[in-house]
Formats: C-alpha cells, structure tokens, sequence
C-alpha cells in the first residue's frame, strides 16, 4: 500500500509518501512556518507525491487532524478529503499529540510518556501513554498544573512543545521529568506510518478541536448596531 501523508495541524506544513512494503519513505518534505499554511501547502504536496510515483499511485490518504491550529487544521483536512475523494481511496485521522509520542512509547520506558503541546497562556494539549502503549490520559486542553496533577507522580518522558512547561512544573513539583524531544511538530513519516496502521472505520478524518475558537459569534444587539452603523 501506498500512502499520502499531509501535516498541517501545528507549526509546520509536511507531506510524505510512503509505501508499506519499502522500509524508508519514498519523499518527504517538511517546513517549519507560523503562517502561510494555505499557500504553501499544494506546491509542497506536488513536489512530494511526484517524487513518490504521482497521484494516480496513492492507495490511502492520511491527515493530521489535531490538537493544534484551527486554520492549520482546516487547511489540512480539506487538502487531504479533496485528494481522497478525487481519488477514490480511504482517508484516515491521525493525532498530532499520537505521532509526537509514537517513537518514544516503542522504547523501554518505566513510567509516563506525555506528548504536550503549547496551547498558550499557560495551557497545554496533553495525552499521556503507559509503557505498554496504553493511553492513560485522553487528550485534552488544561493548565500546566493541573496536566501535571493527571499525569501522577512520574517518572515521566515529555515529548512536544509543551514539554518545557510541564517540565518546569515537574521541577517545583518534585516529580521525576526529562524531556526527550521538545519539538514542535510530529515527524511526518512516522505521521505516514501510523496512517498505515490506522483503521478508517475507527480512525476518522475528523477534526480535533479540544478549545472553543476565539472568535464568537456577536449578540443580536451587537449585530444589529453594526448593521444600522
């Protein structure tokens, strides 16, 4: 199986195409950006998958679908549904905070492996897994206190952006933390993989906002006023 890898969801936008029986992938590609995900994206995705065989070669589609950006999200998911359906192939969701963890859960590890990433002002994005791979804390969006609270008395291996906030949390805490990888987007081909080893009944291309966007919608009296203004 050949597979489409699209990233868009936090502070980089990437693709890779990877095919399930070649041990390295066939094209990867990655930048780091805060913005312009939109713009960047469809140069970078021709680039990608004509290195890797050309569209007419994807067997399945895989997007990263949160926690991170809306728009980066947004961006990702409709290039990544578009391509699917044009297509005709399955699609699959893959979490940002999942492909953060992945490398560091198949290593030997006696305690907590935690992806967090920065959700600003204090907050994070957080999902933690047991060494055995078991999810103990489902992903969610809560201050850097009260995720170390949830996470227990450690040792913990904290991965992602949000890594040095926990850690410094952990620090005048008392608890046992080291962070084995503070950056701040998955890598792309282990996005690839974990798309290949998703089940699209069970692994939908559905966003995962975890906060309630900034914007809110006016009052009737607020649009109102700005209609008669």
């Amino acid at each position: 199986m050949k597979l489409l890898a699209i990233d868009t969801a936090l502070p980089a936008v990437s693709a890779c195409v990877i095919d399930s029986d070649v041990a390295a992938p066939l094209s990867c590609e990655s930048a780091a950006m805060e913005r312009g995900h939109a713009e960047a994206l469809l140069p970078l995705l021709e680039r990608v998958v004509a290195a890797g065989g050309g569209f007419a070669s994807i067997d399945r589609v895989a997007v990263t679908v949160g926690p991170g950006s809306f728009t980066g999200i947004r961006i990702g998911l409709a290039a990544g549904q578009a391509i699917a359906l044009a297509l005709r192939v399955p699609v699959v969701g893959v979490s940002t905070l999942a492909a953060l963890a992945a490398p560091h859960i198949l290593e030997p590890f006696d305690g907590v492996v935690a992806a967090a990433v920065d959700a600003r002002h204090g907050h994070v994005y957080v999902t933690a897994y047991g060494p055995d791979g078991r999810t103990l804390l489902t992903p969610r969006r809560v201050g850097a206190h009260e995720a170390l609270r949830a996470l227990g008395d450690g040792p913990l291996k904290l991965v992602g952006s949000g890594a040095p906030l926990l850690a410094a949390e952990a620090r005048a805490s008392g608890v046992v933390a080291e962070i084995a990888d503070a950056r701040a987007a998955p890598d792309i081909a282990l996005v690839a993989r974990l798309g290949l080893a998703a089940n699209p009944d069970t692994a939908p291309a559905r966003p995962l906002y975890l906060k309630a966007p900034d914007a809110k919608p006016q009052g009737r009296g607020a649009a109102d006023a700005s209609i008669g203004a």
